[in-house]
């Protein structure tokens, strides 16, 4: 259990780290919304959420509760560096309660009737107000123009240089969250939770394989297509008839981390599970340089695990 001083202790460290003052520094040196490590291999992760930069004018109109950062995917870059040899790596560098990378850039939600966050987020993941001052749709769409549309320029640039190398390429896009959030689903989350959007995104092939190596890691829990199907990144750029296929991996962060302020990361549990994450990695590598039986989409794979 966290104390009230524990977390006001990391309140004041992260507006330190994060605060006006501080983005407005990092602003004036040009902070790119995307950081791309190039590989030539034909896998490329994609890492919309871990960014944790906030500008200084944006950071003075979040609460203390926005402030907070919490639904960062933490640490997620770290766990997953040196799983997979000559991979190409594309980061956001930016915090998703600036604009969120992984939404519909038009805003439609990818849950309709359920409770989720939006391209900008009003709230938290436990459905709480992020802002003293909410932006507009004028300063939304800016947002959109500034940060989002860079991030995935940057990923369909990197997807189609791998797909004319090696006539396709497979986008891993790399995401956690808490393991227990009612606001968003009931229960406890399964440890790994696949989503190809009930098959549409990738080969049956991809999503065999990953659906088998993470049943496989019986120390572990999964879900195909539960609660998370994957995001707008997932659907928008799996075209398997296309040559591109993608998935999404939404790790419980509990299988790696702690899951509350100062969200510790936990090298013997992030040393487990990345075992079959690398494994999980270089299968797909091995599948997309074979380029065999990657045409036809996952349509009728059955899940397993917790209901959607």
């Amino acid at each position: 259990m966290v104390s009230w001083r524990e977390r006001r202790s990391w309140r004041w460290r992260c507006e330190r780290r994060h605060g006006p003052a501080h983005g407005r520094a990092r602003a004036e040196r040009r902070v790119t919304p995307v950081e791309v490590t190039r590989g030539a291999g034909p896998v490329v992760l994609g890492m919309p959420h871990t960014g944790t930069y906030v500008p200084g004018d944006i950071w003075d109109r979040l609460n203390d509760r926005g402030r907070a950062l919490t639904d960062t995917d933490w640490h997620i870059h770290q766990l997953y560096d040196g799983l997979l040899d000559d991979v190409t790596v594309v980061r956001a560098t930016f915090h998703r309660y600036v604009v969120d990378a992984n939404r519909d850039p038009q805003g439609h939600s990818l849950y309709p009737g359920r409770n989720t966050t939006g391209l900008v987020p009003m709230t938290d993941f436990d459905g709480r107000a992020i802002w003293r001052t909410p932006p507009d749709d004028a300063e939304i769409a800016a947002r959109r123009d500034a940060w989002h549309a860079p991030y995935h320029a940057a990923l369909e640039a990197e997807l189609a240089r791998l797909r004319d190398t090696h006539g396709v390429a497979v986008l891993y896009d790399c995401h956690s969250i808490r393991s227990e959030i009612p606001y968003l689903f009931e229960g406890t989350l399964a440890d790994f939770n696949i989503g190809t959007n009930d098959g549409a995104t990738c080969a049956r092939e991809i999503a065999a394989t990953a659906e088998d190596v993470c049943t496989a890691a019986t120390d572990y829990t999964t879900t195909v297509n539960g609660r998370f199907k994957g995001g707008w990144t997932t659907r928008h750029y799996g075209r398997p008839t296309a040559g591109l296929h993608a998935i999404q991996m939404e790790l419980a962060q509990a299988t790696y981390m702690r899951e509350c302020p100062p969200w510790t990361y936990l090298p013997a549990r992030a040393e487990a599970v990345r075992a079959p994450l690398g494994c999980l990695l270089g299968r797909l590598d091995a599948l997309a340089r074979a380029g065999q039986g990657l045409s036809s989409p996952a349509l009728g794979r059955h899940d397993r695990g917790q209901p959607s």
